[in-house]
């Protein structure tokens, strides 16, 4: 009889996937507006989420992997904060997209004058 074995999708490696993957989710994407104000620590991090602490670690870990968060020491504080580089390649990839869209719409806009 032959073993069927199930393997686990294989994690994305680009740079764009990993950025995408940590911000398909709404706490994660909550986590970096909250930083967009300033650092802070897990448990400032943590308060507004009805979660545990080490939930919001892995979280954090997420996007740590993904470039979106970096953390410091300071002393015995180790604040996060939010890195801009990923945000700023996936917005320049987003913007090729913005330019088919904008050019597809003028077109359209064209021929329904065209129609009045």
């Amino acid at each position: 009889m032959r073993r069927i074995t199930r393997s686990r999708p294989r994690a994305p490696t680009d740079h764009l996937s990993v950025t995408f993957a940590a911000l398909a989710d709404p706490t994660r994407r909550a986590i970096l507006a909250r930083l967009a104000a300033g650092e802070a620590s897990v448990s400032e991090l943590r308060l507004p989420f009805r979660m545990s602490q080490p939930a919001i670690s892995r979280h954090l870990r997420v996007l740590e992997r993904a470039g979106l968060v970096s953390k410091h020491r300071d002393s015995r504080w180790r604040p996060r904060r939010i890195e801009a580089k990923p945000l700023a390649e996936l917005n320049g990839w987003l913007e090729e997209y913005r330019k088919f869209w904008e050019g597809s719409f003028a077109k359209l806009d064209v021929l329904l004058e065209g129609l009045e």
